[in-house]
């Protein structure tokens, strides 16, 4: 098991815990996207968030949706998650390229900018529940750590990262999220916080070789720590030629009937992957029947 995501109580279970390592996810979403380093990291960091908050979740139909809307160059970010820690996103774009922040590092929240954050939860309900949240730094940790304490009252530390190599490949990525209960005492809180203080940057955690179980244990110094779960975590869609035959099938048979007339094959690309399903006029005129029997 490369990636996953270990769950955990702590201090007679008035926390609750979770870490994830989860290089080869963001490795294989800047792959299909061929992101660049910034892009990769803002990416990374919220597809890391996401799987730990994917199986926060009970149901196994349960989805997440994170949606940042913001005024910078990336134009956008969106991850998808589920309760099984599979997870997918991307950004709106690939290529951003900007200067290092003043503290010599990739300027995430310069790429992101200024704007809202949505998490829409799907839990079989008649409606979804949505949430929505002000960027606060556009770092996305503090962000989901401020989404936590106001749209669902609980509140969180939630530490992000992403590391490059010198040839833009991802050296490390992953990242925790600490959570206290309603009941949890002073004392546990007060240490909680003096903890959290301490840690300088997730990154420089797992590049001192730490695991999920150790990255919890440290943030977690002087509480009994009590690993309940070990969950595979993975970039994976669950787009198909079948599921994107059925999207033409909605765009209406008079688009069909245009695609057709101009006698070429028609591409369609999944947003999460970044795979191209090619159509052939003859699938088109076969999809295009299928319309008219409905």
């Amino acid at each position: 098991m490369s990636d996953y995501i270990v769950r955990a109580m702590a201090a007679d279970n008035q926390i609750r815990a979770f870490a994830a390592v989860t290089t080869d996810m963001v490795e294989t979403a800047r792959r299909n996207h061929n992101t660049s380093p910034v892009a990769t990291a803002a990416l990374g960091r919220l597809l890391t968030g996401g799987a730990m908050m994917g199986v926060m979740m009970k149901g196994e139909k349960d989805l997440l949706t994170l949606q940042i809307h913001a005024g910078g160059p990336l134009k956008g970010i969106t991850v998808t998650a589920d309760s099984m820690g599979n997870v997918k996103g991307y950004v709106g774009n690939p290529n951003v390229c900007i200067p290092a922040n003043s503290k010599g590092k990739l300027d995430v929240a310069g790429a992101v900018g200024v704007g809202f954050m949505n998490v829409i939860k799907d839990m079989g309900m008649k409606e979804p529940y949505m949430g929505q949240v002000a960027l606060q730094t556009s770092e996305i940790a503090e962000d989901l750590t401020y989404y936590f304490a106001t749209s669902e009252q609980v509140p969180s530390a939630v530490g992000l990262g992403v590391l490059m190599n010198r040839d833009n490949t991802v050296r490390q990525a992953g990242g925790f999220i600490v959570q206290l209960m309603p009941f949890a005492e002073e004392p546990v809180i007060r240490r909680l916080e003096e903890n959290i203080q301490k840690i300088s940057s997730v990154t420089s955690l797992l590049e001192e070789g730490h695991t999920p179980q150790s990255l919890l244990e440290y943030v977690l110094e002087g509480f009994d720590v009590e690993i309940n779960d070990t969950i595979p975590t993975q970039f994976a869609c669950n787009c198909s030629k079948e599921r994107v035959e059925k999207a033409l099938i909605s765009i209406g048979r008079e688009e069909l009937n245009d695609m057709i007339q101009e006698g070429k094959p028609v591409e369609l690309n999944c947003h999460f992957c970044n795979k191209n399903y090619e159509f052939s006029v003859e699938e088109l005129k076969e999809i295009l029947r299928k319309c008219k029997r409905k």
